[in-house]
């Protein structure tokens, strides 16, 4: 095994070792050419689930999302998921339909794992958010059960004003830790990530299609950002613009200083969620800097 998980007995937090993910292929190092989630790379990674685009079978270039192996683990089981067969476009720049299948793929996978421990879907976008490879993708880890885990839970009266879509909310803690980021959860509450609905799905995908798109006014095309689904009972998926560098204080003190009014960022995101600008937003795709192989 190529990780181990270490408690301080001091503290009851967990610390995972993993030397060898520092031999992970880096878009930074320039060593990972090929790039392994485009077509072509099919039979040297080799698939756990596909969602394919036709009937064809696995390992064959005919996939809309797909889910591999991850070779550089730091649990006992860690997978990739590919969000689709170009290298270039993720939630904000795919067709809705696509979006929705990494949803589903989410969904299916977390299903596939829930017994075995605490499934944990996560995303890193851009080198400031801790990606490696810049394809988009998203990962699945599941975490043994008796591992501590330190998720931030679910309190919808710390906002003053939300922003309804219909099978969700949208809000900014009042005690957010990171600039801008922001809170989804199901008006049907309670229930585990596995049991989000078709219907919540759809409106899922374009939840995130339009926060990345604004966020993306705001900071800049190709700004990073990391999501992730909390694992447990009452889920919700955080959203976290990587726009900030933390310091020495917050290393040692695990105390944030949150440097943008929650409550300024939720009247932007209700200001612009419902009447997009397509003209502001094709402008900043067309500034921003492009993924490259």
């Amino acid at each position: 095994m190529d990780f181990k998980f270490i408690e301080d007995i001091k503290t009851g937090r967990w610390v995972i070792s993993a030397p060898r993910r520092s031999k992970r292929p880096s878009a930074v190092k320039g060593n990972y050419k090929p790039c392994p989630f485009c077509y072509g790379a099919e039979k040297e990674n080799p698939e756990l689930y596909r969602i394919p685009s036709s009937g064809k079978s696995l390992d064959t270039p005919d996939w809309k999302v797909k889910v591999i192996q991850n070779k550089f683990p730091f649990a006992p089981i860690h997978e990739i998921i590919v969000h689709s067969p170009d290298h270039h476009k993720s939630f904000d720049e795919l067709p809705l339909e696509q979006s929705r299948l990494i949803i589903e793929a989410y969904k299916n996978r977390f299903i596939e794992h829930q017994s075995k421990g605490y499934v944990c879907i996560f995303n890193n976008n851009g080198e400031a958010a801790g990606e490696s490879l810049t394809h988009p993708h998203s990962q699945l880890v599941v975490i043994p059960a008796n591992i501590k885990l330190e998720y931030p839970h679910l309190d919808i009266q710390s906002s003053d004003k939300t922003k309804n879509t219909g099978y969700f909310s949208i809000f900014c803690p009042k005690e957010s830790q990171w600039p801008d980021e922001l809170w989804i959860y199901p008006s049907q509450r309670g229930k585990y990530f596995g049991e989000i609905t078709e219907n919540e799905i759809k409106d899922l995908a374009k939840i995130m299609y339009r926060l990345i798109q604004i966020m993306d006014l705001r900071h800049g095309s190709e700004f990073p950002y990391n999501f992730y689904i909390y694992p447990g009972s009452d889920w919700y998926l955080r959203l976290v613009p990587r726009i900030k560098i933390i310091g020495a204080f917050e290393v040692s003190t695990n105390i944030f200083v949150n440097t943008q009014d929650p409550n300024e960022t939720i009247e932007f995101i209700i200001e612009h969620f419902d009447s997009p600008d397509e003209e502001k937003i094709k402008s900043v795709h067309r500034a921003g800097y492009r993924r490259t192989v």
